[in-house]
C-alpha cells in the first residue's frame, strides 16, 4: 500500500465487514477494553500496559520526574489526536472522500498552580482543549466529513460529554504484594 487513498479503500472494506458483523452479532460487539499502570522503583515512571503494548509515562524534572515519557495529560491529548485522526480516516472512507494526508494537532492548558494557596479554584485538569485538523484533498466542502467526525469520534465525545468514573482502593499488605497485585489487576 503506497498511498493514503489506497488505504482508505481498504478501510472502507473493513468498515463494511465490521458493520455486517455488528448487525449479525450485536451482543459480541460490546467489548471491554482495559489498561493498567504501575509505578516503578526509584524513577517513579508509570509503565502503562494495554493489550501487548507498553507506554512509559513520566513527569518533567520540575515534578521529580526524569522526563522519560509524556505526562498523563499529554497522553490524553495524544489519545484525542490519534482518535480524531483515525475517525477522519474512517469517515472519509465511509463517505468516499479522497484524502492524501491527515494531521490533527491538539493543544490544551494545564495550570500548575492548581491546588496551591490562592489557586484553590484553578482547574487541575487539561482545559481550553482545541484541535486543528488538516486534510489534503481536492474536495472543497468538508463540512459533511467534519460533522461525521464530531459525531462519531469516541474520545472527543467522551471529553465533551463527560462520563462517570467509579473507583475503589484495594489495600494490600507489603507481605502479600506480588500475589494480590496480580489478583487485583484481574478483577
Amino acid at each position: 500500500m503506497s498511498t493514503l487513498r489506497e488505504f482508505l479503500q481498504q478501510k472502507r472494506a473493513a468498515l463494511l465487514l465490521r458493520r455486517e458483523w455488528v448487525h449479525r452479532t450485536p451482543d459480541a460487539a460490546l467489548v471491554t477494553i482495559s489498561a493498567s499502570a504501575t509505578a516503578e522503583g526509584r524513577s517513579g515512571i508509570r509503565r502503562i500496559r494495554i493489550r501487548d503494548f507498553q507506554i512509559v509515562s513520566d513527569s518533567p524534572a520540575s515534578f521529580a520526574g526524569y522526563d522519560l515519557g509524556a505526562t498523563s495529560p499529554e497522553l490524553l491529548l495524544g489519545a484525542l489526536s490519534s482518535c480524531l485522526t483515525h475517525t477522519y480516516l474512517i469517515q472519509a472512507a465511509d463517505l468516499r472522500i479522497p484524502l492524501d494526508d491527515v494531521r490533527v494537532d491538539v493543544s490544551g492548558q494545564i495550570d500548575s498552580r492548581a491546588g496551591t494557596p490562592g489557586f484553590e479554584d484553578a482547574l487541575i485538569y487539561p482545559h481550553e482543549i482545541r484541535y486543528i485538523a488538516t486534510v489534503v484533498t481536492e474536495i472543497e466542502d468538508l463540512s459533511h466529513l467534519n460533522s461525521a467526525v464530531e459525531r462519531f469520534c469516541p474520545i472527543l465525545n467522551l471529553l465533551r460529554r463527560g462520563n462517570e468514573v467509579v473507583g475503589e482502593i484495594l489495600r494490600v499488605p507489603p507481605s502479600e504484594r506480588g500475589a494480590n497485585l496480580a489478583q487485583a489487576a484481574n478483577r
